[in-house]
């Protein structure tokens, strides 16, 4: 199976996709609850949402983030201590369900090595081909998420919602830019998700890469059941017409990214 794809171009933008497969091995799957389970917290259509909106090199993978999660510290380390996440291997959904039957549990190292690790050396890969042509390298990690889920979150989460961690992971110009194009929508810098681990490790602005992240509210470009989700309105169905609006907003916010980029905003 072909799960890691890379395209690229020679502008200086970088989208990443870590969250956007529901692929499930053949070997994994009897041990998961059901396949359902295994991929109903996927980053859902965020593909087809961002393909054609800008000049820039994609990295994604396939394997749904169930199998590996590659936004998370591989040390295991959680990414916001005191508060409910999940795992490099998830046990559990977003919701606290158990992914797997009982007496099941995840190879974590093996997996690690099989997916997480192709996955960053990829990314990494791309950065250094894109810093020896360009002074500066934006690196936009691409998410979504349903707009309720009460274990992460209070309420509906915002629309459009920009990591930064605090401001660490970029220069203040860019987080700016991005914001500015944000508007419109309700949206939030630095709230409840604040970067992954991919913007945590690869922003260094000092270095020439800033990395910056966008987590959807699954609202904005889907049409999202009402309650909880089950297997016979999850996941909505993709909508070109509906996605449009958001499409065209995400295109400004991704030249506003470039610009800052080549130096131009």
């Amino acid at each position: 199976m072909t799960w890691l794809h890379v395209a690229r171009s020679d502008s200086p933008l970088i989208l990443a996709f870590p969250h956007g497969g529901s692929e499930v091995p053949a070997e994994l799957l009897p041990a998961f609850r059901s396949r359902w389970w295994a991929v109903r917290d996927a980053d859902w259509h965020i593909r087809p949402l961002y393909e054609g909106l800008a000049d820039a090199t994609c990295i994604g993978t396939d394997i749904s983030r169930s199998v590996i999660d590659c936004n998370r510290n591989p040390s295991g380390a959680s990414l916001y201590p005191g508060q409910a996440t999940t795992g490099l291997c998830p046990t559990e959904t977003f919701d606290d369900d158990p992914l797997y039957r009982a007496g099941e549990s995840p190879d974590i190292a093996a997996r690690r090595d099989t997916w997480f690790t192709p996955y960053h050396a990829a990314i990494e890969a791309e950065i250094a081909r894109l810093r020896a042509i360009h002074p500066h390298v934006v690196l936009y990690d691409c998410h979504s998420i349903r707009s309720h889920v009460p274990r992460l979150f209070d309420g509906a989460l915002p629309e459009l919602n920009v990591g930064t961690d605090g401001g660490k992971t970029c220069d203040i110009a860019l987080s700016d830019a991005v914001m500015a194009a944000c508007q419109g929508r309700t949206n939030v810098l630095n709230g409840r998700f604040r970067g992954g681990w991919t913007t945590r490790h690869y922003g260094r602005p000092q270095d020439g890469v800033h990395a910056i992240q966008m987590e959807i509210a699954m609202r904005a470009y889907l049409r999202e059941p009402d309650g909880a989700p089950d297997e016979t309105n999850w996941p909505p169905a993709w909508d070109p017409a509906f996605a449009e609006s958001l499409r065209n907003q995400l295109t400004r916010i991704l030249a506003a990214a470039l610009d800052f980029a080549k130096g131009r905003s």
